[in-house]
């Protein structure tokens, strides 16, 4: 009988020592495969250390992130500027295409989350052969940028796309190819032009294609109800506040004169520093500017050459960026592999 129960014991160790090597293999390739999931899924990185107040901007956090027809007439004394930093000569227009929108607001199931965590995914080359993708989707919000693809390249950028900023010249045709039947569609308007374009498809008017740097299309397939305007608001504080950029106004004009454009990369990013609880980055950065060969996008075959005549600072978004991260305001997902 005692030797029976040896052997009953002896068992039961050897079985569940083998259990316990699997299950600490098991976790240990799950913590190098998805090491960076984590953040999205803890919930008490919305007790994160950094406070909005801490970042020094000198203007309150604003969660109400798109233009609606209700509050246009106080929107437009917000600044009193044309466009991309206020909406000055821009009225009658505006007030016409937001009158063809059938929704202003944030999706629900997004609005009503307690802890908003957000990944703003940029399109950077940096982001082939990385693996995030099933990190990426793990976010509550995921925000893309213009026209990149997710199709053909879920595994390394996700395929999840809760909102996608873009302008006329970075529009896709048909935006469902990329992007989900629920995914807001947001203009960042830079120019009069680009609300004119806005309204033709709105009301099927007559296109032209003067007044825009690459031809924008003439035919929209998307979702009008999906279709919303971000507030110039956050422009003009990308480029006051996070950017420190000089601004000198031509009273006559009510314009900027000798401004830079931030990037609509670093418009999300602002963006998502007000509305998120948590806001991480995939897929930001550009190499060197003597490396002009260099391909930037994880996507394509555009090099840094192509950058040589940007309206962008780069440089000096590349240094706010890391002042934030410097801040614990932002986390760089770093490739999972390649």
């Amino acid at each position: 009988m005692k030797s029976t129960l040896r052997v009953v014991k002896t068992w039961f160790v050897a079985v569940a020592f083998v259990v316990l090597i699997i299950v600490f293999w098991y976790c240990s390739f799950l913590f190098s495969r998805l090491g960076l999931r984590a953040p999205a899924l803890n919930h008490s990185l919305c007790h994160s250390s950094w406070e909005w107040e801490s970042l020094n901007f000198n203007v309150s956090r604003r969660t109400k992130l798109f233009l609606t027809l209700k509050d246009f007439f106080w929107h437009k004394n917000t600044v009193n500027l044309k466009l991309p930093y206020g909406i000055t000569d821009s009225e009658v227009t505006l007030q016409k295409t937001l009158a063809g929108l059938t929704d202003y607001d944030m999706l629900e199931s997004t609005e009503s989350l307690s802890c908003r965590r957000c990944v703003v995914v940029g399109n950077g080359h940096s982001l082939k052969n990385s693996s995030l993708g099933s990190v990426i989707n793990q976010y509550d919000v995921v925000i893309r940028l213009n026209n990149a693809p997710t199709r053909g390249y879920e595994e390394d950028v996700g395929n999840k796309t809760t909102m996608r900023f873009f302008y006329p010249e970075s529009a896709s045709h048909n935006p469902g190819t990329h992007n989900q039947p629920d995914t807001l569609m947001v203009l960042v308007p830079f120019k009069h032009p680009d609300l004119l374009w806005l309204k033709w498809i709105l009301y099927n008017e007559k296109r032209v294609k003067h007044g825009f740097w690459r031809p924008p299309p003439l035919i929209w397939m998307g979702k009008t109800s999906q279709l919303r305007v971000l507030d110039p608001f956050f422009m003009y504080m990308t480029a006051s506040r996070l950017l420190n950029i000089p601004t000198s106004v031509d009273p006559s004009i009510k314009k900027v004169v000798n401004y830079v454009h931030p990037t609509t990369g670093i418009l999300a990013v602002y963006v998502a520093l007000n509305y998120c609880n948590v806001v991480h980055l995939a897929g930001f950065g550009y190499p060197r500017a003597d490396e002009r060969e260099q391909l930037i996008h994880y996507y394509g075959d555009d090099t840094m050459m192509s950058m040589m005549a940007s309206i962008h600072n780069i440089s000096k978004e590349a240094q706010a960026l890391k002042s934030l991260e410097d801040s614990g305001a932002i986390l760089h997902l770093r490739p999972l592999s390649g």
